[in-house]
């Protein structure tokens, strides 16, 4: 399906351009979201005719995203979740969670504006891109630890999850007995 891009889309082009998409993905997301038109005739008249207030909309929007985004690019949030000694979470951290973490932090950020793949599942530091607007971008930093202080201490730089590790050297004692036993009673 063609359809025309009310908006600069990543990935696939800026305002006013027609492109080539699925079926799919311009019925149940570009349509509906506003974000562009079928490619027809009296569309593309209709676009022709709104595109100065189109484009004004648009200048405004990014503004206000670029004004957003210098308060927020390099501010540092916490989450606070519980975890194992190796500093792997029992739970996650989502889109949700860190969305919520900054609007508690006095900024107002949807979860579909932040940028992780997949959800974080262990301790630390975590830089996350938000996506304000399609040609602004800010980046915070996610602190995940178990409580407040430790929040403070990872934020120091101190690591908080190595890992205790036992050579067979160690071990070769006792598990040499353990084996001469069991050898020893059959």
């Amino acid at each position: 399906m063609q359809v025309i891009l009310l908006e600069r889309v990543a990935k696939l082009g800026q305002m006013g351009e027609v492109v080539r998409v699925k079926d799919g993905y311009a019925r149940n997301f570009l349509l509906p979201q506003g974000k562009a038109l079928r490619a027809n005739e009296s569309n593309r008249k209709r676009f022709e005719s709104q595109r100065v207030q189109l484009e004004a909309r648009n200048l405004e929007l990014k503004n206000e995203a670029q004004s957003v985004a210098e308060k927020l690019d390099g501010q540092s949030f916490v989450a606070l979740r519980q975890a194992g000694e190796t500093g792997q979470l029992y739970g996650s951290v989502s889109t949700r969670d860190i969305a919520d973490a900054i609007t508690a932090g006095g900024f107002n950020v949807g979860r579909n504006q932040v940028a992780i793949f997949a959800p974080i599942k262990t301790l630390g530091l975590h830089v996350i891109p938000i996506h304000l607007h399609p040609e602004v971008e800010a980046k915070i930093t996610l602190n995940v630890a178990r409580s407040a202080a430790e929040a403070e201490r990872q934020t120091k730089g101190e690591e908080l999850t190595t890992r205790e590790e036992v050579s067979m050297d160690d071990l070769g004692l006792e598990v040499g007995a353990a084996l001469a036993e069991a050898g020893d009673d059959r």
